[in-house]
């Protein structure tokens, strides 16, 4: 079996018996309506109301959303996501412009949430060719900046609700973003776009403290106290949204829109994101190969999810490999920092159990899978700050496959599985013992 993984400008070849591969698990194949220009048409002139079903969307096309607004606030996401922010704007700009809207008119709020602010370069790749025409009219999220928050309450789980200001400066507001599997949140988009998108540090800290619980994982919404606190905050945003969601393919090409409503057109985009994301593989593998593509390789905090999802289908005492530059290091080292000062994985989640600060719930995921298997890592990250943090380095996907494989054999295992994710952060494997099982 050979396969080649991407990494920065480059690939890494891999290469083993055939016999040991389980399966090369990418997202699955989907024929999508159109261009994505075509399809985001369609999707603006008959979008999803509140009340549509799968065979009838019976929502209000754009360009009635539009009428009476005078301030349109567009939120879009940060260049850590793959969404196709560029081809969306290109799609909204002439219908802002046919309801008698200009660039005056607008503001471009990047959702970072408790991301950095994006740099030269990445305002670029977020705004594409209208970069020109509408960089001034773009302002960037800034979690920390109290003053920039309006408390609007609390959720159920007791999450104080503090987003950005601009959404009662708007009588507009259009939500854009992509929706596919998230491992804490279930999926990625729609209500994101405000909580964490543009909500206050302390808020997305609170929030994501839940992620520590059980029932915040991959693909799940009901019962996902991450999930509620975000739908919490929707019915206190007074301006009337209209929602723009893609669903990337497994070449990060745009398989679908959806539009209007934003839960009816969120739930809309999972059902396909499920058919696309989630792959059957035939069982737990003992080694996994999980890539980050980019940009989800800027940095391991992002990067993780590559770990998360093929922690999915590895045996208990396996091997991971995650292949991921992490381009920008780190991320968030408040995470990093507990895991270097803890002695093991099991000090790591009792130091997080003791008292939680935002991206501790990476650390928490991280010290999951540690405990039960060996973590390696191909990335531009060094040696001492991988060991600090339970992870083992190697200098190419084959030199740590070469060594897991002879670990699985000395333990006994004459054919090790192998199953490779190439496009780990999104492939949720499902193993199909376990769905036979149930």
């Amino acid at each position: 079996m050979k396969i080649d993984l991407p990494y920065l400008n480059k690939t890494f070849p891999l290469e083993f018996p055939d016999e040991y591969l389980l399966a090369v698990a990418e997202p699955n194949e989907f024929t999508s309506a159109g261009t994505p220009k075509e399809m985001l048409a369609e999707a603006l002139v008959h979008p999803y109301g509140p009340d549509s079903t799968a065979s009838e969307q019976s929502g209000r096309s754009l360009e009635e959303f539009l009428r009476g607004g005078s301030q349109v606030l567009i939120i879009v996401n940060d260049a850590t996501r793959p969404t196709p922010t560029a081809v969306i704007l290109e799609g909204l700009l002439p219908v802002l412009e046919n309801a008698g809207l200009t660039e005056e008119n607008l503001t471009i709020l990047v959702a970072t949430g408790a991301h950095r602010a994006p740099t030269g370069k990445e305002f670029r790749q977020i705004l594409g060719d209208l970069y020109y025409k509408l960089r001034e009219r773009c302002i960037h999220h800034e979690a920390r900046k109290n003053e920039a928050m309006i408390n609007l309450g609390t959720t159920r789980n007791g999450t104080p609700i503090e987003l950005n200001k601009q959404i009662f400066k708007a009588d507009r507001i259009i939500a854009t973003g992509s929706v596919e599997p998230h491992y804490f949140a279930g999926f990625t988009g729609g209500r994101k776009a405000f909580l964490p998108g543009i909500a206050s540090y302390r808020t997305i800290e609170i929030n994501h403290r839940q992620a520590l619980s059980p029932a915040a994982r991959s693909l799940a919404l009901e019962g996902n106290p991450v999930h509620e606190d975000m739908m919490d905050a929707l019915p206190l945003i007074k301006a009337p949204i209209f929602s723009v969601m893609t669903v990337l393919d497994r070449d990060q090409g745009v398989a679908a829109v959806t539009a209007g409503d934003l839960l009816a057109s969120f739930y809309a985009a999972v059902k396909i994101a499920r058919r696309i994301f989630c792959v059957s593989v035939p069982s737990q593998a003992d080694i996994v190969v999980s890539a980050a593509k980019f940009p989800m390789d800027i940095d391991l905090y992002q990067s993780q999810k590559a770990i998360d999802n093929g922690a999915i289908a590895l045996k208990d005492g396996g091997d991971l490999i995650l292949v991921s530059s992490c381009r920008d290091g780190v991320g968030n080292e408040a995470y990093a920092q507990l895991l270097a000062q803890a002695s093991s994985p099991e000090d790591a989640l009792e130091r997080i159990k003791a008292g939680y600060k935002l991206g501790y719930h990476k650390a928490a995921k991280m010290a999951a899978v540690s405990s039960r298997a060996t973590v390696t890592a191909i990335t531009e990250l060094s040696h001492e700050w991988l060991t600090s943090m339970f992870i083992e380095s190697a200098a190419s996907p084959q030199e740590a496959l070469d060594k897991a494989i002879a670990k699985a054999k000395n333990q006994g295992i004459s054919k090790p599985g192998i199953l490779i994710l190439p496009d780990g952060c999104v492939t949720v494997p499902a193993v199909r013992e376990s769905l036979n099982s149930k």
